[in-house]
């Protein structure tokens, strides 16, 4: 089974910085796209960022555009998202997703079971 384990949220103050991570096993990791998600209470789950699965290519939302940034360690089967100059309505659980096709467009079969970040104003 493919399990995906994120980690890194806390609680941050406003123009702050955390970076999260999520571990990957079970699975071709190489091979992968992977994604970062984040849901709000109240709102549906969103996309933030995805690296395709030779890092060759990133995209992100407008949300994070300039102040995130994904990246991945294929050696260590990891991948991360940096981000600086936190907002409050950044605040949210953030999920990992990985999908095997290796393609930026998904689909994203396997999720994390999230990691909570708070911005405080």
């Amino acid at each position: 089974q493919v399990q995906l384990i994120e980690s890194g949220g806390g609680l941050v103050q406003a123009g702050g910085s955390l970076r999260l991570a999520c571990a990957a096993s079970g699975g071709t990791f190489r091979s992968y796209a992977m994604a970062w998600f984040r849901q709000a209470p109240g709102k549906e789950r969103e996309f933030v960022a995805n690296i395709r699965w030779d890092g060759s290519f990133t995209t992100y939302a407008n949300s994070g555009k300039g102040r995130f940034t994904i990246s991945r360690d294929t050696a260590r089967n990891m991948v991360y998202l940096q981000m600086n100059s936190l907002k409050p309505e950044d605040t949210a659980v953030y999920y990992c997703a990985a999908g095997n096709l290796g393609l930026l467009a998904g689909p994203y079969d396997y999720w994390g079971q999230g990691t909570q970040v708070t911005v405080s104003s």
